[in-house]
């Protein structure tokens, strides 16, 4: 439904592109996860998307037509959940949906419909008589979602859409989402939380300084060159390790970036010999986090 075709884009005072001959596509009933750190161009790629700015060099195409065709005959194939709320405080959440369903250009029935449809599958129905400044931080991730979806729009952009929000609420924004998609819709969904992006993406486009480093299915790139060996195990040391390997270490797992020619078993053989107790290893399959450092020598969370 989607494609991208090297758009760039520099703002204005800036030496660096925010966007860099990016190319990516997004086809319905899909989620595109866009993985990087704060800075990496995935705010931009999204602003392009929803007509916050202009494209400066490349093209965006929706179905083999020019994005701004597209925007300027039917806005409403499109919607967008920001980082921020995008709502008005003052408003109760049943008063917000009314508002934003008229400025969708929806009315009579249909817009009745939808906007009993979009408060019962963000699941705000108990609070359709609360302002929507009085919401607690998950609620409002909901309403921004609610809003989205009043005119049943065929590409949905989220961005960074859990940011502040409790895991439980996290858990719920995921779940729709990836329902949506389920349902038809496609998807881009811009985050700098790699667990996100695993639990809910088909395809991955890793972002660092408005370039596209690697995009491939999910497990496509979860599958490449995974020569890491991690191990939870009692009484292990770095020293054991480092023979076999590049030694990292994270909450009391280990993890050993595989030299050539060096077998998961001889490692394992080499600490039970050494008499350490080995509860959990696993190989043949690195994280995002692992494939981004490799990639680009920094951690995801750096920005």
């Amino acid at each position: 439904m989607l494609a991208l075709e090297q758009v760039s884009y520099r703002y204005p005072g800036t030496v660096q592109a925010a966007l860099d001959g990016v190319s990516l596509s997004a086809h319905r009933g899909s989620v595109v996860g866009l993985l990087g750190p704060n800075g990496a161009g995935k705010t931009t790629l999204i602003s392009h998307l929803s007509g916050a700015l202009a494209v400066q060099s490349g093209r965006v195409l929706i179905d083999g037509e020019p994005l701004q065709a597209v925007r300027a005959r039917m806005p409403t194939r499109i919607a967008v959940a920001p980082q921020e709320h995008a709502f008005y405080p003052m408003l109760t959440v049943a008063e917000n949906l009314a508002c934003f369903a008229s400025a969708g250009l929806l009315s009579g029935s249909r817009k009745q419909a939808r906007v009993s449809a979009c408060m019962e599958f963000a699941q705000l129905g108990a609070f359709a008589g609360t302002r929507a400044e009085r919401l607690s931080g998950g609620l409002k991730r909901r309403l921004n979602l609610a809003i989205a979806l009043l005119a049943e729009p065929e590409l949905l952009l989220f961005d960074e859409p859990t940011v502040g929000v409790d895991p439980q609420s996290r858990a719920f924004v995921l779940e729709a989402i990836k329902t949506l998609a389920n349902e038809g819709a496609a998807v881009i969904y811009a985050s700098h939380y790699m667990e996100e992006i695993e639990a809910i993406a088909d395809r991955v486009v890793i972002l660092d300084h408005g370039r596209v480093l690697r995009e491939d299915t999910l497990e496509a790139l979860l599958s490449e060159d995974a020569t890491v060996l991690s191990v939870r195990a009692d009484g292990v040391g770095p020293s054991m390790l480092e023979r076999f390997g590049v030694v990292e270490q994270d909450a009391g797992l280990w993890r050993v970036q595989l030299a050539a020619g060096v077998r998961p078993a001889e490692v394992l053989a080499a600490l039970d010999a050494a008499g350490v107790t080995v509860r959990h290893a696993d190989f043949g399959r690195q994280n995002l986090e692992q494939l981004f450092m490799a990639l680009t020598h920094h951690s995801l969370r750096d920005s």
